[in-house]
C-alpha cells in the first residue's frame, strides 16, 4: 500500500483543524484565537489503496523568513520548505478569500502540488456572495475545492482530487521578480484583480450581526463590564448549574467504590487493613474525584462555548487597552484565558507570542490564573464559610489572581524586560454558534484529561496520607491515633509559620494540605478531607454495608437530579447568591467530603477571614508540579525555580495581609507590624528574585521549537533562539 503526507496549510481560523478532523477522525481543540495549534499534529487515513499522513500546521498569514515570524509560523514556513509534504493543502476561508490568497501564491511558489480548499462556502452564501470556482482554478493553475468542512462537504471530493495531483504552473502571473522593490504590491494588485472576477453578488445581503454584537462587546465603555458580567456567568453556571449533579456523582461513586468495595473485601474475609486500603484510600479518592466532575465539566463546557462562539478572541481585545497602559503585551491575555481551565495549556500557549521576553512574561504571570482544580478547594470553604453568595467570593478570587498576574507583568516589564511591546494583531472571527458535537468533544477532551490527572494525585495522595497517619512518632505501625502520627508531627513543626494567616496549631492538616497541593491543587480538598475524618474518628467505614443498602444509596443519588435542577429557578431569581444556597447537608456534598471532616473544617479555622486567607493562598502559591514542569520544558529550570519562589512569597504576604486586615480593631499594633514585615517581605523578596535573573535575561531566551521530523531529536540547530 503506497504511503503519502499531505499538509494542511492556512491562515489562522481558516478551519484547517476541522479539516483535519473530518480527514482523520482524530479529535482537536478548536479555537478562535491564537495557541491552538501550536506544535505539529498528525494523523492519518486511508483511501483508495493509499496511506495519507496528514500534518496539521499552526495557522500563518504568510511564509516568513525565520527572523521575521514567529515560533509558530516559523513551524509551518520551515516545513513547507522541507519538502517533507507530497500535496499541500491550502484551506482558505472563502469570506476573506482576498487576505487567504496570499499565503496561496507563495505555496504555488514552492513547486509542490498544491490543493485549494475553499471553506466556509455555507457563511459566503448566507452573506449573498459566491464564488466562480473553475475561474478561481484556472487562474491559480491548481484543483480549487469548496466545501463547508464542519458538516464534512467537500470532502469526498477533496479526497478525490488527491489522487490525481497537479504540479502547479511555472511562472509569476502577477510580474515582478521575487524579492525585488514593489512586488509585494504587483502581488496583491494581481490577488484583487482575481477576487473581484471570481467572487460574485448572488443574493440580497444578510443583516451583519457581528458588527451589531460587536458595537456592544467591544465598546469602549460597555466592553469592560460585559467582560465581567461574562466571567460571571462562567462561574456563577459552573457552581450552581455543575452542583446540581454532584450529588448524584457522589453518591454512586461512594456505593460503587467505597461501600461495594467494602462489601467486596467483607464477603471474601480480607484482612482490615486490605480494606482500609482499597476503600477508604483508594475508592475515597476516586468518590472524590467524581465529586468534582460535575463543576469542572460545567466550566470547561462554557469555556469552550465562549471559544467557539468567537467571544474570547473579543475578550482579549478588550483587556488590549487596560493591559498596554501597564506596558504589557496585549496578546498575552490570551494564553492567559486558557489558564481559567488550566495552567499547563496556559504556559504552552504563551508560544505563539511573537518575542521571547513576551513568552517568558506571559508565562510568569500564567500561574496566578485560578485553574479548575482550585475551584474545588473554593467549592468545599464557600460551603463551610459563606453559604450565602459563594460565587461572590470565588469571582472575587479570579478577579485578585487577574489583578496579581498584571501586577506581576507590570514589575517584571518594569525592572526585567525594557523595551517595547509588540503590536496586537488578531483576527476577530465571526459570530456563530458552536455546534454541540463541537461543544462535547471539547469539553470532554479537557475534563478526560483533568480527572485522569486529578485522579492519580488524588488516590496516591491519599493512600500515601493513609499511610503516614498510621504510622506513630514511637513508630508503632497501626492503631494511631492521627494527632500522635507522623504526619501529624511533620504538620505540626511547619504550622507556626503560617499562624500569621490564620492557621492555629492544632490546625494541622491544613498545613499538610498546602504541601500536597503542590503536587496537585485537586489534592487539598482530599488531603484535608482524610486528616479531618481520621482527626474526628469517623466511622463511615465500621459499619459493614450490605447490598440493599448500596442499591438505596445508588437510587437516592439518581433521585437527586430531578430535585437539584429544580432548585435552579431560585439561582434564576437569584443571580447574586442572596438568598441561601442550601442546607448544610447539600453543602457538604456539594464539597465533596464527609459529615465528619466538613464539620471538623468549619471548627478548625479562625472564621471566615482565616477561610478567606487560606483560600487566598491557595489561589496564589507555588503551581502545582505539572504547571511547574511545563515551565521547565519551555523557559528553563531556572525560571521554574523563580515562579515557584515568586508565587510562593506572593501568595504568603497577600494572605497574611488579608487575616490581619480583618484583626485591625482587635490587635491593630500587632496588625500593623505584620502588614509592614509583609511588604518588606515582598520588597525583599522581588528584589532577591530580580537581581537573580537579570543576568538570565540579558542572554536570548531560547524557546524550543517542534520538531519537524519526530523520529529525531529536537538539538540546538533545530530549535529558534
Amino acid at each position: 500500500m503506497a504511503e503519502k503526507t499531505l499538509a494542511l496549510v492556512g491562515n489562522p481560523n481558516c478551519g484547517k483543524t476541522t479539516v483535519f478532523n473530518a480527514l482523520t477522525g482524530a479529535r482537536q481543540r478548536v479555537g478562535n484565537w491564537p495557541g491552538v495549534t501550536v506544535e505539529k499534529k498528525t494523523g492519518a487515513f486511508t483511501h483508495d489503496g493509499t496511506t495519507w499522513r496528514v500534518v496539521d500546521l499552526p495557522g500563518t498569514y504568510a511564509l516568513h523568513a525565520p527572523e521575521e515570524a514567529s515560533v509558530d509560523e516559523w513551524i509551518a514556513s520551515e516545513y513547507v520548505h522541507s519538502g517533507e509534504a507530497d500535496i499541500l493543502v491550502n484551506v482558505v476561508d472563502a469570506t476573506t478569500l482576498e487576505r487567504g490568497l496570499l499565503l496561496t501564491t507563495q505555496l504555488l511558489e514552492t513547486g509542490r502540488p498544491v490543493i485549494v480548499v475553499l471553506n466556509m462556502m455555507d457563511v459566503l452564501r448566507a452573506d449573498g456572495l459566491d464564488v466562480d470556482v473553475e475561474l478561481l482554478s484556472r487562474e491559480l493553475g491548481c484543483p480549487v475545492v469548496p466545501a463547508v468542512a464542519k458538516r464534512r462537504h467537500g470532502l469526498q471530493p477533496l479526497l478525490e482530487v488527491l489522487q490525481h495531483p497537479v504540479q502547479p504552473a511555472s511562472g509569476r502571473p502577477w510580474g515582478g521578480e521575487a524579492g525585488c522593490e514593489g512586488e509585494l504590491q504587483a502581488r496583491f494588485a494581481w490577488i484583487s484583480q482575481l477576487c473581484a472576477g471570481a467572487v460574485h453578488q448572488a443574493q440580497g445581503m444578510r443583516t451583519d450581526v457581528t458588527g451589531w454584537v460587536d458595537r456592544i462587546v467591544l465598546n469602549r465603555l460597555l466592553g469592560i463590564p460585559v467582560f465581567l458580567g461574562m466571567m460571571y456567568l462562567l462561574f456563577m453556571v459552573a457552581i450552581n448549574v455543575g452542583s446540581a449533579f454532584i450529588d448524584f456523582f457522589d453518591g454512586v461513586a461512594g456505593a460503587i467504590f467505597v461501600d461495594g468495595v467494602t462489601w467486596a473485601m467483607n464477603s471474601i474475609g480480607a484482612p482490615g487493613w486490605v480494606t482500609t486500603l482499597l476503600a477508604g484510600g483508594v475508592g475515597s479518592g476516586i468518590q472524590l474525584v467524581a465529586s468534582f466532575i460535575p463543576v469542572i465539566a460545567c466550566l470547561f463546557f462554557f469555556l469552550s462555548f465562549m471559544e467557539g462562539s468567537g467571544y474570547m478572541a473579543r475578550a482579549a481585545f478588550v483587556v488590549d487597552r487596560g493591559m498596554r497602559a501597564l506596558g504589557l503585551p496585549g496578546k498575552a491575555f490570551v494564553p492567559l484565558i486558557v489558564g481559567f481551565g488550566c495552567n499547563v495549556p496556559s504556559v504552552m500557549a504563551a508560544r505563539t507570542l511573537d518575542t521571547a521576553p513576551d513568552r517568558l512574561l506571559t508565562t510568569l504571570m500564567a500561574p496566578f490564573m485560578s485553574c479548575g482544580a482550585r475551584l474545588t478547594v473554593y467549592a468545599l470553604f464557600v460551603a463551610a464559610f459563606f453559604p450565602h453568595g459563594g460565587q461572590n467570593v470565588v469571582f472575587g478570587l479570579y478577579l485578585l489572581g487577574i489583578a496579581l498576574a498584571v501586577a506581576t507583568g507590570f514589575l517584571l516589564r518594569r525592572y526585567l524586560f525594557t523595551g517595547e511591546t509588540t503590536p496586537f494583531i488578531m483576527e476577530l472571527p465571526r459570530y456563530h454558534l458552536p455546534g454541540l458535537r463541537y461543544l462535547l468533544s471539547t469539553t470532554w477532551h479537557r475534563l478526560h484529561g483533568f480527572v485522569v490527572r486529578a485522579g492519580k494525585a488524588i488516590i496516591a495522595a491519599v493512600v500515601v496520607l493513609n499511610l503516614l497517619a498510621s504510622v506513630g512518632t514511637d513508630g508503632r505501625i497501626g492503631q494511631v491515633k492521627v494527632d500522635e502520627s507522623l504526619l501529624a508531627g511533620a504538620g505540626r513543626l511547619l504550622t507556626p509559620v503560617f499562624a500569621p494567616m490564620g492557621i492555629e496549631h492544632d490546625n494541622w492538616p491544613a498545613t499538610v494540605g498546602m504541601f500536597s497541593g503542590v503536587f496537585a491543587k485537586e489534592v487539598v480538598v482530599g488531603t484535608l478531607d482524610t486528616l479531618y475524618r481520621a482527626r474526628q474518628g469517623d466511622q463511615d467505614l465500621a459499619e459493614p454495608p450490605t447490598l440493599a443498602a448500596i442499591s438505596a444509596r445508588v437510587a437516592g443519588a439518581m433521585d437527586s437530579v430531578p430535585a437539584n435542577l429544580a432548585g435552579l429557578q431560585d439561582v434564576l431569581t437569584d443571580p447574586l447568591g442572596l438568598a441561601a444556597v442550601g442546607d448544610a447537608e447539600s453543602a457538604v456534598h456539594a464539597a465533596g467530603v464527609s459529615d465528619a471532616a466538613f464539620g471538623q473544617l468549619k471548627l478548625a479555622f479562625a472564621g471566615t477571614a482565616g477561610a478567606l486567607a487560606y483560600m487566598v493562598f491557595v489561589l496564589l502559591y507555588t503551581p502545582c508540579l505539572a504547571t511547574l514542569g511545563a515551565i521547565a520544558r519551555e523557559q528553563g529550570r531556572f525560571w521554574a525555580g523563580f515562579a515557584a519562589v515568586w508565587t510562593f512569597v506572593t501568595a504568603y504576604a497577600v494572605a497574611v495581609g488579608v487575616y490581619q486586615v480583618s484583626r485591625l480593631a482587635a490587635s491593630p499594633l500587632e496588625s500593623v507590624g505584620w502588614l509592614v514585615a509583609m511588604a518588606a517581605l515582598l520588597g525583599t523578596g522581588y528584589a532577591v528574585l530580580l537581581h537573580k535573573a537579570r543576568p538570565r535575561v540579558r542572554r536570548m531566551v531560547r524557546i524550543p521549537a517542534v520538531c519537524l521530523d519526530e523520529e529525531e531529536d529536537c538539538t540546538a540547530a533545530k530549535c529558534c533562539h
